[in-house]
């Protein structure tokens, strides 16, 4: 028996797609393209994973770190090659609390069986349930991070000096300027010359003007230096200080266990859910699905690994992804090339990576935000059912003052209930008679949401001795369902009558057989080429 069950779950493995490109030959100028569209997103991953290490209260190298190693593994083992992984800040404000509370050991434990949990659901097939997400969630989510990196970016208008002063004069118009010469550069570069990415364009333009001429703006090594080492494994679980005292390490009991775990499930359902729709999204652009439950393998092992080596963890990146996207990245060769130039950044160029003046960047991401943006959803409001625009509206807001995951489930269980609401109004009833008995022709599905609605349809009083519901247009679907059939049947028992089922699919015979409720058992034929009869057995369960 243990043996039949490992076959039967060694045959739901799927084979992974580790292959560089899904379909683009690897020619010189393909992996030209690859490698310069790999070194446009590490510039852009530099401010953001320091940023993000801020936002969670420790040191940039962590974000860095994250960035580095989360990137390369994904990029490697993902489900869809082109996307970009790092650190995030929907992970970051997740991490705040645990990191000033507990310290950042605590951190790199929490992001350890992060990491396990997704690779447990990307075996389970879990990442499969992403197809649950309806449309206009989609929509909402791409218009909530949009404004979210927009929003993000903004703090680069910041005193360096100074956090709460916003740059005034000629600061701030320097600032103005050099982020609309950066898109200025990424919008027309495009109808020149597609040899070198137009945000690597832009970004080197920007640069060497700053550098040229001296101007005083802030630069990414105004936000802190990015000078490290390689990366070292460091085991989080012990006693006495870990790398960055006065933290102190994390015990290896069953205490420390309760504090990260319900961090380290918040984080990897974040994680999942901002990878996979990421993941959908990335696909739809180049036109090429991504495998699910690879990536959340993926994303597990990145994390997992991540955590062990002094990282904060991360995720798929929408941002840096479009980057990637839009300059040309297609294989694994631009995501890996992006990880490697991150950590030669680190490693032995912190001193000229920390002179790129932050105003290209924020150009960068400000097209980033144009091209992400759902333009036309704007249009459709008015075009779409009343529901569907409130859901696109009310994700969008949910992203933007709450957190992605909340957005997203947030937006589903709305879409189900007004489906539910919407599939219960259909149910209804056309009668007829036949040979001295009533039948009621019975169209829509029944379920929780139309089981009062279902009861409400007989009319026990006038119908005669032999009543046949006729399922042929419903379907039976859940215990609701069961209890209202059983409920109607109570009532026509009490009165001194007596109904049947008729054409039951088989999949509704088989639910009704399995409750009790058939008394004869025999096969309804689900193409009604035979109309089978069942009566009713009340008392099943227990209806009132």
């Amino acid at each position: 028996m243990p043996r039949a069950l490992l076959a039967r779950y060694a045959a739901r493995i799927e084979r992974p797609d580790l292959r560089l490109s899904q379909s683009e030959e690897l020619t010189p100028n393909r992996i030209k393209i690859e490698i310069l569209s790999g070194l446009t997103v590490a510039l852009a991953l530099v401010p953001e994973a320091v940023a993000f290490a801020f936002v969670a209260g420790v040191h940039p190298l962590v974000g860095l770190y994250a960035a580095f190693m989360v990137g390369l593994i994904t990029a490697v083992i993902g489900g869809r090659p082109g996307m970009i992984s790092g650190a995030t800040g929907a992970l970051a404000v997740v991490m705040v609390a645990l990191v000033a509370e507990h310290g950042v050991e605590y951190l790199f434990a929490t992001v350890i069986l992060m990491g396990l949990l997704q690779v447990f659901a990307g075996i389970m097939h879990w990442g499969k349930f992403i197809r649950l997400v309806p449309h206009p969630v989609m929509l909402g989510f791409v218009n909530g991070l949009a404004i979210v990196i927009f929003l993000a970016q903004l703090t680069q208008f910041k005193n360096p000096d100074n956090t709460e002063q916003w740059l005034t004069g000629l600061p701030l118009i320097s600032m103005l300027g050099l982020v609309g010469l950066t898109m200025v550069v990424i919008w027309g570069m495009p109808k020149l010359t597609k040899a070198i990415p137009a945000p690597l364009a832009g970004i080197g333009l920007v640069a060497g003007i700053v550098i040229a001429f001296g101007i005083d703006v802030p630069t990414v090594g105004d936000l802190a230096s990015i000078k490290g080492g390689l990366p070292s494994f460091h085991l989080p679980f012990g006693q006495g200080e870990g790398i960055y005292p006065p933290a102190l390490l994390a015990p290896f009991n069953l205490d420390t266990l309760w504090i990260i775990l319900p961090y380290a499930v918040i984080l990897a359902a974040i994680g999942l859910i901002e990878s996979l729709l990421t993941l959908n999204l990335v696909g739809e652009m180049t036109g090429h699905r991504g495998g699910a439950s690879q990536e959340c393998i993926a994303q597990g092992t990145a994390n997992v690994v991540t955590g062990f080596f002094g990282g904060m963890g991360g995720c798929a990146m929408i941002g840096q992804s479009m980057i990637n996207v839009k300059s040309g990245g297609r294989t694994r060769i631009a995501g890996i090339a992006a990880a490697v130039f991150l950590l030669l950044f680190i490693v032995a160029a912190s001193s000229w990576i920390e002179m790129i003046p932050l105003a290209a960047l924020v150009g960068v991401m400000f097209m980033v935000v144009i091209g992400t943006f759902a333009w036309n959803s704007l249009t459709i409001l008015r075009r779409v059912p009343k529901t569907d625009a409130f859901v696109i509206l009310l994700v969008t807001a949910v992203t933007v003052y709450e957190d992605l995951a909340v957005a997203v489930v947030v937006g589903v269980i709305v879409s189900a209930l007004a489906y539910a609401w919407n599939a219960a109004a259909r149910i209804h009833a056309v009668t007829r008679d036949e040979d001295g008995a009533k039948v009621y022709d019975v169209e829509g599905p029944l379920f929780f949401g139309s089981a009062d609605g279902f009861v409400e349809l007989f009319d026990v009083k006038s119908d005669p001795d032999l009543v046949v519901i006729e399922f042929a247009r419903s379907r039976v679907v859940d215990q609701s369902a069961l209890q209202a059939i059983e409920a109607v049947a109570l009532k026509y028992e009490a009165a001194g009558k007596k109904i049947q089922l008729r054409h039951l699919s088989r999949d509704c015979h088989k639910l009704l057989k399995k409750a009790g409720h058939l008394m004869v058992d025999s096969d309804d034929d689900p193409d009604y080429e035979v109309a089978a009869d069942y009566s009713v057995q009340t008392g099943i369960l227990g209806s009132h």
